[in-house]
């Protein structure tokens, strides 16, 4: 936590269900947090809300906005709006840490299943389009219901953060962000190139939570 003191994290798509619920998480932990939203109006409700709730201050402004004041920068967009919010925004989050939580999912008849992305994942992509931010992909697997959930105090996981071996530091910080949230540890897994199957693991535990009704997380052992 030390490690964040005076760092403002935005989230893109923060009035989403995981946005939203990391951000709760994040200021009830007494980070500095932004909400952002194609709808600035829209984030400024969410943020009211969750400010109130947290009994701690949560700005709500436009996407474009809230990444030109954060310091880390946290994407929770849809994956159709992946690529174009990126690169739209690449010069205001230049010099920064861009969090990658993009899952590519699609569901069918037969349920959920990882979508083909040319760039191998979601967050190697975000890396191609922001050459001049630091990359790091995390908080995939991470229950929006839990997070959102204020009777729940602790969350029962572990997340997975991937980065490149020359941002270390970035990829501890996330891993902080992480440990901000009561119950849930940061563990680095590997190089972006690995990101692929972190990104499609979610379709598994979505026919997880479906056969068994549940909100399932993972838990890397002997660690």
């Amino acid at each position: 936590m030390a490690a964040l003191d005076g760092l403002t994290v935005a989230v893109l798509g923060g009035t989403g269900p995981q946005g939203r619920g990391l951000v709760r998480r994040w200021a009830a932990a007494g980070l500095a947090t932004v909400i952002g939203s194609r709808d600035a109006r829209r984030a400024a409700d969410v943020a009211a809300e969750l400010a109130e709730a947290t009994r701690h201050e949560v700005r709500g402004l436009s996407n474009a906005d809230a990444a030109a004041v954060a310091d880390i920068v946290v994407v929770a967009v849809p994956y159709d709006g992946h690529a174009a919010l990126l690169r739209s925004l690449a010069d205001a989050l230049a010099g920064k840490i861009v969090v990658d939580c993009v899952n590519p999912i699609g569901f069918d008849q037969n349920g959920a299943y990882p979508l083909h992305v040319p760039d191998g994942s979601a967050a190697q992509e975000a890396a191609a389009l922001l050459p001049e931010s630091v990359v790091v992909a995390a908080f995939h697997h991470v229950s929006a219901v839990i997070l959102n959930d204020p009777e729940i105090a602790s969350v029962d996981t572990d997340v997975l953060v991937l980065g490149e071996g020359e941002h270390r530091d970035a990829t501890d910080l996330v891993r902080g962000l992480a440990d901000a949230i009561p119950g849930v540890r940061g563990v680095y897994a590997g190089r972006l190139r690995n990101a692929h199957q972190v990104e499609a693991l979610t379709a598994n535990l979505i026919a997880v939570n479906r056969r068994y009704k549940a909100h399932a997380g993972l838990r890397v052992t002997d660690v």
